[in-house]
């Protein structure tokens, strides 16, 4: 059965993308020199696509690519100069309450989805258009930054999937069933969802977002696995390579 779904799949064109986009804000310029950089505790979240197209999420995976994205974030980090302090627990900064920190995520992730569905869902809300980059974490994160001396918090939100063998099999079903004069609806196989985004701890406000987005229709095929070595350095890569000044900032560099 192995075989025959292998060739199926061989035989079809993979209709696979990855996307990604920047935002900042329009003074951002990336940090560099001696700055403090706190790398919050990755938000991953792994799980299987069933044969009926829902996600089920799986601990043991999603613990798995937390270490595989943490490992990654210290390789890339470390590159980068800078004083770098990545949490690996909500108890790794000391002499700040893990419940804090806790919150912190909390809100960074309802700001995170805002940014995400506001700039690449095309759910704009009307009170941020035109304005760029316009979101705040508000006064527990400028806490945080008065409290530890950091110019910076980095946060990341992960979340994959992969097809299960029952949806593998469903999707082999219809492309077999096109030999014969019927085609299923194409069925998605997985993907991958993740964003990152820079918060100034000194204002608060969040100064540079960006998005990556893979995925493919046919189930089974894989657009980078993060619970791999590989595909968590793949991510992080994708997501915080390099990092583009706001606007004005490039404006001035290109000016003799």
């Amino acid at each position: 059965m192995r075989r025959v779904a292998l060739a199926l799949l061989g035989s079809v064109a993979l209709a696979g993308c990855v996307s990604t986009r920047q935002y900042a804000d329009v003074e951002f310029a990336p940090p560099h020199g001696d700055y403090k950089l706190l790398v919050m505790r990755p938000d991953v979240s792994v799980g299987s696509v069933t044969t009926g197209g829902l996600v089920e999420p799986r601990a043991d995976w999603t613990e798995g690519a937390r270490t595989k994205l943490l490992a990654a974030l210290k390789a890339q980090q470390a590159a980068r100069g800078g004083n770098v302090l990545i949490m690996e627990k909500r108890n790794s900064l000391p002499g700040v309450d893990p419940e804090t920190i806790a919150e912190l995520e909390r809100l960074h992730y309802a700001v995170g989805s805002s940014i995400a569905l506001h700039k690449y869902g095309g759910a704009y809300l009307p009170t941020k258009r035109g304005k760029g980059l316009d979101w705040t974490l508000g006064e527990d994160a400028i806490a945080l930054g008065r409290h530890t001396g950091y110019d910076y918090a980095l946060f990341l939100h992960a979340e994959d999937s992969f097809a299960s063998t029952g949806r593998v099999a469903l999707q082999v079903l219809g492309i077999a069933g096109c030999a014969v004069g019927f085609c299923a609806p194409t069925i998605g196989g997985a993907g991958q969802f993740a964003y990152a985004s820079l918060v100034d701890l000194r204002t608060g406000e969040v100064v540079w977002f960006n998005v990556v987005q893979a995925g493919s229709q046919i189930a089974g095929i894989k657009m980078g696995d993060i619970r791999t070595d590989e595909g968590a350095a793949q991510m992080v890569d994708r997501l915080l390579d390099r990092m583009k000044p706001g606007r004005n900032v490039q404006h001035r560099e290109r000016q003799p």
